[in-house]
């Protein structure tokens, strides 16, 4: 609530500052991050690119290098981004469009994606760069920074830069014959999109569905970023929309679809997206609390709030199911991975195929993690991480990061406004928006607990947690249905 007597003043200047801030960044957005030539007539074009490629350009009128040509459709318009959401619903294209004639001859997509062109570093970065790797390995054994996923990612990094060894060269590399087989389009996060779902309890979330605004409101990190993105390029870097999107998906601190969305909008920066979004999901122990802390007051903290009603087991059937339908008729470019997210839940809910689903939660998701995680880090490779493109990308990824956490936090606190005494949303399960299950429920209970050993927070944080898992994929969605046809 606002202190009338107190801080009025300051916080309308605030309010003013945050607003006046986007405004201005909306009216750059559209320049900073895809210029365009800014003409339809071929000459003119051919004399202002070649004028710009002598000066370099300045400011807002210096063209980001590879959208020379590029058209206003790549430019960022609300209203014709929320027309492209309309027309990529299911039901508009159940109802408008003809579903394509199967191509005539298939073509195998592994190892076709476009990749840039990092240029070559001197062999000493390789001895910074395994320096690093083992560094992961360190944080991973030593402090228990989500070892599963950094042991492999660490050795990974050790490994790909050995110099001579030639394991992150095709065709015979097995790190790159690994980062082409799988992680470099869409077929190992899916993979683990269905495991995540065998392994995943909706129940808390059906328990208490409003905790699924804590999941949508921690999206916002996802968004703010876009524009994060349009400052870096105020400041020189050169980041296209749709890199822009790739970069934001980090915020949700979900590894799989950062893989997914820069496969689709970015596949030229996949390596360094996915190694700060699976990163800052090691280190959600570390970045969260600070942020928690400082955003809610001790008395917020010490909220105890009742545990979820037991969910029967009709509900947690029905609900992949219900999830999934709504994907379809709404938001197709996000089936992939909300069906995959369905698919392993209604076979771990429905009980009918325990050894599926034991499979999909256990040795699958394991041997599926190692993969992975090896070829996310056979992509920390001096020429891509040594790079001023690269060190944007892991700085705007740890601000969408801390955007989310802050996001789910504040709504909470909105929330316990409207809310009456009694039934008041212990802000800290906000943070757990983010998708980081269930280690943000997690860190929400422990920053509880510090304050009260008697207030147990898991349960009811993990409602927020998988719903931030839901939103993270709608988030891509959007994103895959505005801009995924462009490239």
């Amino acid at each position: 609530m606002i202190d009338l007597t107190k801080s009025f003043r300051k916080q309308v200047l605030v309010a003013t500052l945050a607003i006046a801030s986007i405004a201005f960044v909306l009216g750059t957005g559209t320049k900073v991050l895809a210029q365009t030539a800014g003409s339809n007539d071929a000459s003119v074009e051919s004399e202002y690119l070649s004028s710009q490629a002598a000066s370099g350009g300045e400011g807002l009128e210096r063209v980001i290098k590879g959208t020379e040509k590029w058209g206003e459709e790549h430019n960022i318009d609300p209203l014709k981004f929320v027309q492209n959401i309309g027309k990529s619903t299911g039901i508009y294209q159940m109802i408008n469009q003809k579903k394509e004639a199967p191509k005539a001859e298939y073509k195998a997509p592994v190892m076709e994606a476009p990749e840039k062109d990092w240029g070559k570093a001197p062999g000493w970065q390789s001895l910074i760069m395994i320096a690093i790797g083992f560094l992961i390995v360190y944080l991973a054994v030593g402090k228990g920074f989500e070892p599963l996923l950094l042991i492999p990612i660490g050795f990974g990094t050790i490994l790909v830069n050995i110099v001579g060894a030639g394991m992150g060269e095709l065709p015979d590399g097995m790190l790159a014959i690994i980062y082409h087989a799988g992680v470099g389009n869409e077929f190992f996060p899916m993979l683990i999109f269905m495991g995540i779902g065998a392994m995943t309890d909706f129940g808390p979330l059906i328990a208490n569905p409003k905790t699924a605004i804590l999941g949508g409101a921690a999206q916002f990190g996802v968004f703010f970023t876009l524009f994060g993105v349009a400052v870096m390029n105020m400041f020189g870097l050169n980041y296209n929309i749709m890199q822009a999107c790739a970069i934001g998906i980090i915020g949700g601190a979900d590894g799989p679809t950062s893989i997914y969305v820069s496969g689709k909008l970015a596949p030229e920066l996949m390596g360094v997206i996915a190694v700060a979004a699976y990163s800052y999901m090691a280190l959600v122990p570390m970045i969260q609390p600070p942020i928690m802390k400082l955003l809610t007051s001790k008395k917020e903290r010490l909220i105890k709030m009742s545990n979820p009603r037991a969910v029967p087991k009709m509900e947690k059937v029905l609900f992949p199911l219900m999830l999934l339908i709504l994907t379809i008729l709404l938001l197709p470019p996000a089936a992939p991975l909300i069906g995959m997210l369905a698919f392993g839940n209604f076979v771990k809910e429905s009980g009918a195929a325990t050894r599926l689903s034991k499979t999909m939660e256990n040795e699958l998701m394991n041997i599926v993690s190692i993969v992975l995680s090896l070829g996310v880090g056979s992509q920390m490779t001096p020429e891509k991480i040594i790079k001023g493109e690269s060190i944007g990308i892991i700085v705007l990824g740890l601000v969408a990061f801390a955007v989310a956490t802050a996001g789910g936090l504040l709504m909470a606190k909105l929330m316990n406004v409207f809310l009456p005494k009694g039934k008041k949303i212990n802000p800290l399960i906000g943070s757990a928006g983010v998708s980081a299950v269930p280690m943000a429920a997690r860190v929400a209970n422990k920053v509880g607990q510090s304050e009260d050993p008697t207030n147990f927070l898991l349960m009811n944080a993990m409602g927020p947690n998988v719903a931030g898992v839901i939103g993270t994929a709608m988030a891509a969605g959007v994103f895959i249905a505005t801009y995924g046809g462009l490239r």
